[in-house]
């Protein structure tokens, strides 16, 4: 694969992250339509999803004492706690209906390791483990990565400085990523520390015209 082909990379767009699921993003079905329109510009698509055990630790369900936006510390790792979502198998876990899925060339499983969570594409929170990403690029000498997807403050900023530092250029689709914003900005403020760290900031217009 030429190495100036830009592949596409999806994250996370999956039914709990989507309005009425069970860690809704706002307006986080929107990103389905700019994904399925973009995803043309493109020969190469890749996604994530995020892929929970029941008993995952990041779940407040499974810390009594806790409730859903508390951070706890997990063995030196800060980890907010989130409502269950995204378990193995369930349909919440399923990509967003109507996101257009034949093209994608492999599905990367994240937040599988049941003691640690895992916002990048890449990596778990503690980089203890990689989820074969990385590696899954440079084999295919995909050194080019356009991403998109939910939510831009963790998954998508988390996977966008993991592929930075990992030698990946990178350009952030913005009008295809939507944000939780547990405070308020803290969707624009993601988007600023990816561009600080060297990414390319875009919209799918911007996209379209260059090709």
């Amino acid at each position: 694969m030429n190495t100036t082909v830009p592949a596409l990379l999806v994250v996370d767009v999956q039914r709990d992250f989507l309005p009425g699921g069970a860690l809704a993003v706002p307006h986080g079905d929107e990103v389905v339509e700019v994904i399925n329109r973009i995803e043309s510009l493109y020969d190469v698509i890749l996604a994530t999803q995020d892929w929970h055990p029941a008993d995952h630790c990041s779940f407040a369900a499974n810390h009594p004492s806790h409730s859903p936006g508390e951070v706890i510390d997990l063995g030196g790792v800060p980890q907010i706690l989130w409502p269950t979502h995204c378990v193995q198998g369930s349909a919440g876990a399923a990509f967003a209906q109507g996101l257009k899925v034949d093209r994608f060339q492999k599905v990367f499983h994240k937040g599988t390791d049941p003691a640690v969570d895992s916002y990048s594409a890449f990596f778990d929170n503690a980089r203890r483990r990689s989820t074969g990403l990385g590696e899954y690029l440079k084999a295919h000498n995909l050194a080019d990565i356009h991403v998109c997807g939910l939510a831009t403050d963790y998954c998508v900023v988390w996977s966008v400085l993991d592929a930075l530092d990992l030698g990946f250029s990178v350009t952030v689709v913005r009008d295809a990523c939507r944000g939780i914003d547990l405070q308020p900005g803290d969707s624009d403020r993601a988007l600023a520390k990816a561009a600080a760290a060297g990414a390319r900031l875009v919209t799918s217009a911007e996209l379209g015209r260059a090709a």
